[in-house]
């Protein structure tokens, strides 16, 4: 987006403070709510292997692209395609950021709580700023970046001081870490490919493509998911919605706002994440630990996203 056509849409209604503010919001709270569903959802079909943990990831990821895919159709009243030459790349995306990731986390979060996913996954924010600081021409990661990666991360080790000894486990934190981490390198690269196609079309097909993966490795790692009920598939859809409205909210936002005026509302993502998981899974929030975590976190992330002064320079 260059800042000519920002001047052409400071018009738009989608840049008042207040509209942005609530859309914002309510994508991050999108987000934040998929810790606890995927907890309810793994209770509610009794799902305690590794291989329907990455089916139930599959089954939400390929809803989730045809959602998408049809109502980007529909606002854009053609058909979405995508250039041959671009397929491969957006292949790349889908295993990456859909089937790699989701992998890690799923499976993560059969391990630890709602409210320690949420904010261990913050870390894919810093993630990010430091990838494409390497990859990426004028993404600098300034002072003031550092220190709010430092800052975010030292939430990361607050919420497992006192697991250090024993509870800390590569299948549980382990994976989402790298979950992460895997969001951090498909969020640069989608940035450097964002050329190829519309934002709505690349997601629609890499979420189809990733998550029909994930649906082949759930079959051959062994999952079968029986007992579908109406609640279930009502979850179902819920979290498909999460991805598709969620994504379609923060794509528009970006296209008619600064980066920056829309980023720095991420930092609401874990909090939601965190009070969603106390709400509908009972889990203690209000201890010294996990709002010191939520703390360092959202300050962190507030940090990284303030916008630059034009003699600030990198390292």
């Amino acid at each position: 987006m260059t800042e000519g056509k920002d001047l052409q849409q400071n018009n738009h209604v989608l840049t008042i403070p207040s509209v942005r503010c609530m859309l914002a919001l309510l994508s991050c709270a999108l987000w934040g709510a998929a810790f606890p569903s995927i907890k309810i959802g793994y209770e509610w079909l009794e799902i305690t292997d590794v291989g329907g943990q990455i089916l139930f990831a599959g089954y939400r990821f390929f809803l989730a692209g045809i959602i998408t895919f049809a109502v980007g159709c529909i606002l854009e009243k053609r058909l979405m395609k995508i250039e041959k030459q671009s397929i491969p790349h957006v292949m790349g995306i889908g295993l990456l950021q859909t089937t790699v990731q989701y992998v890690c986390f799923y499976i993560g979060m059969s391990y630890i709580t709602g409210s320690k996913g949420a904010i261990i996954n913050s870390a894919s924010t810093f993630a990010a700023i430091i990838l494409a600081h390497f990859l990426i021409k004028g993404e600098r990661l300034t002072l003031r970046k550092g220190l709010g990666c430092i800052i975010g991360f030292a939430g990361v080790i607050i919420v497992n001081l006192g697991g250090l000894g024993g509870e800390v486990t590569f299948l549980g934190e382990g994976m989402v870490l790298l979950c992460a981490i895997a969001y951090g390198v498909s969020s640069t690269f989608l940035k450097m490919m964002s050329h190829r196609g519309t934002p709505m079309a690349i997601t629609a097909y890499q979420l189809l493509f990733g998550g029909a993966l994930l649906i082949i490795i759930g079959i051959a790692a062994g999952g079968w998911i029986t007992g579908f009920e109406l609640k279930s598939v009502i979850l179902l859809i819920f979290m498909a919605v999460i991805s598709s409205v969620g994504f379609s909210i923060w794509t528009a936002l970006l296209k008619h706002n600064p980066v920056g005026k829309v980023a720095i509302f991420g930092f609401s993502i874990p909090v939601f994440g965190v009070i969603q998981s106390a709400i509908f899974l009972g889990e203690a929030i209000f201890t010294l630990k996990s709002l010191g975590a939520l703390l360092f976190v959202s300050i962190g992330i507030i940090i990284v996203n303030l916008p630059e002064k034009q003699n600030k320079t990198g390292f």
